[in-house]
């Protein structure tokens, strides 16, 4: 239990580090597919092997050696006290952190349906009277149909064709449930904050899949890529401080990426991400036998 409970630890910024390279050279969807389930085992695995280090402290309780001395045995210990406690604050710092994400996922969620109320249930397409050029691919929910949200501004910044291409992309994004991708890795990253990088990987990831699937309904990726740059800039003016800044170099990637062929699946890099996201999931079964035998030994029968 030594290693073996340290192991997802040291397993999860391997896969931080591969992420990003994973992401350049990997089809989005499948390579956001990969990195997401890599991820949220990686996370569940190191928040166990956190609750198999505090669980080493049952061996200083009180009852379990006062009954070790009164039968003269020696109890293990399988990690320094101090380990143990720093695990149990970890082990709060980390709930609290996933409560909180997954709070704001769902605000964000009701504030987006909000802006749909009054609108007929099998309406896909609602404009809202705003000034402000943006566009959200609301999930559904409880009932509600997925829906896409795009403001009058937005719509009156494009040319037909590019308006095909935006209602394209939201579109995929209902259709490839994104949102389910974007919030397991997001919860991910709350329980395991050495995974950050493969959020930022996945979430942009999550918008080139939209963009080709977009390049692929509307048949030019050209006519996409010019869609994608003027949604951007249209935004950019009217929001400087806007997180989709067209001098933001995750917009111009995207705009080069569909300036070129789509990129291949390379299985085989995939294969070795996938099996970096699962070894984690192997250590932590290996530490929990050896604690199970560790229990064994110290709790009287």
């Amino acid at each position: 239990m030594r290693i073996d409970v340290y192991t997802p630890l040291v397993l999860s910024l391997l896969l931080a580090a591969i992420g990003p390279t994973l992401g350049r050279r990997v089809a989005p969807a499948l390579a956001a597919r990969v990195l997401t389930a890599a991820a949220v085992v990686t996370a569940a695995a190191t928040t166990w092997a956190l609750v198999l280090l505090a669980a080493t402290l049952i061996s200083e309780a009180p009852p379990v050696t006062a009954e070790a001395h009164e039968d003269g045995r020696s109890l293990p210990e399988p990690v320094p006290e101090a380990i143990a406690v720093v695990a149990v604050l970890a082990l709060i710092v980390i709930g609290y952190r996933v409560w909180r994400s997954l709070r704001e996922e769902c605000t964000t969620r009701r504030t987006l349906r909000r802006l749909c109320e009054g609108h007929p249930q099998d309406t896909e397409l609602v404009v809202a009277a705003s000034p402000v050029p943006q566009a959200f691919a609301i999930p559904a929910s409880s009932g509600a149909p997925g829906r896409i949200l795009v403001t009058a501004a937005m719509l009156g910044a494009l040319e037909p064709a590019e308006r095909r291409v935006l209602l394209a992309h939201e579109r995929a994004h209902l259709t490839h449930r994104h949102a389910l991708v974007a919030a397991a890795v997001t919860v991910a990253v709350a329980a395991n904050p050495f995974l950050a990088p493969v959020r930022t990987t996945v979430v942009f990831l999550i918008e080139r899949w939209a963009d080709e699937r977009a390049a692929v309904a509307v048949g030019d990726r050209t006519t996409t890529a010019r869609a994608l740059a003027r949604a951007a800039l249209v935004a950019a003016r009217s929001q400087p401080v806007c997180v989709l800044n067209f001098t933001d170099r995750a917009v111009t990637r995207r705009v080069a990426a569909l300036q070129t062929a789509p990129p291949p699946r390379l299985w085989p890099l995939t294969a070795a991400a996938l099996t970096l996201g699962l070894l984690p999931a192997l250590g932590a079964a290996d530490a929990t036998g050896d604690f199970l035998q560790l229990l064994a030994g110290t709790l009287p029968l």
